[in-house]
Order: structure tokens, then C-alpha cells, then sequence
């Protein structure tokens, strides 16, 4: 049989200013790994993504992106206190539980592109009553 192991996935995430949204990706806590002209490699833990200059309004805003984390309400925080939404002029809501079993929040960037950043629901009820 031969070794069909995957390394990892990467999407092309969309971006209509190249410059403004690798700004705020590493203002939402992804680190910048690389960058030429038009493709950057953003980072956060064993969690990345290819940002790539490249716009048409149809593809980035049905574009969507879901980041699993271990602690959703301090993602939000990090989100929140650093005013992500003002400064960068985008849509962010705060975390509900879902009845997908998820407990997630909204953010989408300044190009249109939706990601939900989120934990399993049995993990936020573990940190709140534990």
C-alpha cells in the first residue's frame, strides 16, 4: 500500500487590500510567517493559511473560515479589548452556543470573509463550571 499520510490543508483566503489584511490578521494573532507581493503565510499554532492578493466581492463573501480553539471567551477577549471592530471598520459578534455544538463568535474582515472562531460546547461548560 502506499503512504497517502497529509501533511496539513491551506486555504486561499481572499484579500481586496493585501497590506490592510495581513495588518489585521496578525492584529488577530496570527503570525506572519512569510510574504512576497501577492501571497502570505499567516500562522497561529498548528492553525494556518495562504492570504493572497486576489478580490472578486462574489468569492470573498461567501468565503468563509472556521478557527477551533481550546478557549473561545479568551479569543473573544483578545478580540474585543483590542477594538479589532473599530479599528478595522468589521463586523464582529459576540459568542453564542450553537446547536451544531459549538460555542463560536463572528468575525468578518475587511475583505468580507467570514470566520467563525470557536470550542466544542462540552469544553466551554467545562471552564465555566469547573
Amino acid at each position: 500500500m502506499q503512504d497517502m499520510t497529509a501533511i496539513e490543508v491551506k486555504a486561499f483566503v481572499p484579500s481586496k487590500d493585501f497590506a490592510l489584511s495581513k495588518r489585521f490578521y496578525q492584529d488577530l494573532g496570527f503570525n506572519l510567517g512569510w510574504s512576497t507581493d501577492r501571497l502570505a503565510y499567516l500562522h497561529h499554532g498548528n492553525s494556518s493559511f495562504l492570504l493572497q492578493d486576489f478580490y472578486v466581492k462574489e468569492h470573498a463573501e461567501n468565503f468563509m473560515m472556521h478557527l477551533l480553539v481550546e478557549n473561545v471567551e479568551a479569543w473573544w477577549s483578545y478580540v474585543r479589548d483590542n477594538g479589532l471592530a473599530v479599528k478595522y471598520g468589521v463586523k464582529v459578534d459576540p459568542p453564542e452556543d450553537r446547536p451544531w455544538g459549538l460555542r463560536d463568535f463572528v468575525v468578518v474582515d475587511p475583505t468580507g470573509v467570514l470566520w467563525r472562531i470557536g470550542q466544542t460546547i462540552a469544553d466551554a461548560h467545562q471552564r465555566t463550571s469547573g
